[in-house]
């Protein structure tokens, strides 16, 4: 009998959905709709015309601790919150912290523009950017063990790829993208929702308020970089999506749960390392590579008035590779922003910490 594969080595193609892809990520079988989505502390739909508050503050969980930094401009600040693009009702109102940000913002700037985000079209383009090309089937490249391990699990989800096409359809894509099928589809099963997402949450926000936003990417872009893996690592993660999925739980709650802790050295130490060690070309090209490609946006915002609030998923923002850090490095003053860091009897507004000793969490 196998045993099942450790918890930490099954997290890739999770990480990838819930903290690297942002977007291009969250898209789903059939194309996306506006969803319906919560805006602290009440639940509105996307037409924004209910305001009775759904659930009070003394039936939810403590707000997720926010792993947000405040980067000082000439004129004004910069703020980057580190987001989970997959998250459940219990995980809102988020804290005050981030309340405070959003409300003094003058713009909100994510990965994807909202109306790129919430594109009813973005589900089909990455449909047909996934689509076998040479009239191959996807049991054609994989190992048999792996054809075999989707067969049981598309056998075990027939009811929710019906809307798809059914089972049969997977034949029809690449191995990212029905890896990130899967992934999406177990991220589902346990509550977790793009719909729900910090994302799609603030972009909501944003736009109720008419606050200006803006992307730091194009939805082709992200999408490219899913499409242009390598087969190997293609497979690898249809594998490690599909060895999730029989796994159980654990991994996913464990990596929901810290991300919720605010807890930055677990984030890099546990799961973002082991990306960059087992997965160098695919990390150095979802993460480093996008980094370094902001930077220069990053520093526009900083010579602009006012504050710039920019919400990335929260791998971007940790480690020694993470945004934090390389702003630290040009000279900026950067300060973790986090009332539930304080240590006993200090004033909230005061609890910050530099870029440099931030990754502590």
């Amino acid at each position: 009998m196998r045993r099942p594969a450790p918890l930490r080595f099954i997290r890739s193609c999770v990480l990838l959905v819930c903290l690297f892809a942002g977007g291009a990520g969250q898209a789903e079988l059939p194309p996306l709709e506006a969803p319906t989505t919560l805006l602290s502390p009440v639940v509105v739909p996307a037409d924004g015309l209910q305001d009775t508050p759904a659930i009070g503050y003394d039936a939810l969980a403590p707000a997720p601790v926010p792993l947000l930094w405040r980067v000082s401009g000439e004129q004004g600040a910069l703020y980057l919150l580190g987001s989970f693009h997959f998250l459940t009702p219990a995980d809102y109102p988020l804290s005050e912290d981030v309340a405070r940000v959003v409300s003094g913002a003058g713009e909100v700037v994510f990965e994807l523009a909202p109306e790129e985000l919430h594109s009813p079209t973005l589900g089909l383009q990455m449909m047909q950017a996934g689509l076998r090309a040479d009239g191959s089937k996807l049991d054609d490249e994989i190992p048999a063990q792996t054809a075999t391990q989707l067969r049981a699990w598309a056998e075990a989800n027939a009811a929710s790829l019906q809307a798809a096409g059914g089972a049969s359809s997977l034949q029809l894509f690449e191995p990212w993208f029905v890896s990130l099928l899967v992934t999406t589809t177990e991220l589902g099963r346990f509550g977790l929702q793009a719909q729900l997402g910090m994302d799609a949450q603030l972009a909501r926000q944003a736009q109720a308020a008419g606050t200006p936003t803006a992307g730091l990417e194009s939805a082709q872009q992200q999408i490219a970089l899913l499409d242009g893996m390598g087969r190997l690592e293609q497979t690898q993660m249809l594998q490690e999506a599909l060895e999730q999925a029989g796994a159980g739980p654990e991994s996913i709650q464990a990596l929901h749960d810290t991300w919720r802790a605010g807890d930055t050295d677990a984030l890099w130490q546990d799961m973002g390392l082991d990306m960059q060690a087992r997965f160098p070309a695919l990390y150095a090209r979802i993460n480093t590579e996008r980094n370094d490609a902001w930077l220069p946006k990053l520093e526009q915002m900083l010579q602009q008035p006012g504050d710039i609030l920019v919400v990335v998923g929260a791998l971007h923002l940790v480690g020694p590779d993470g945004v934090v850090e390389k702003l630290a490095a040009k000279g900026y003053t950067v300060e973790r922003v986090c009332a539930a860091c304080a240590p006993a009897g200090a004033k909230p507004d005061a609890i910050s910490s530099t870029a440099r000793t931030a990754s502590g969490g």
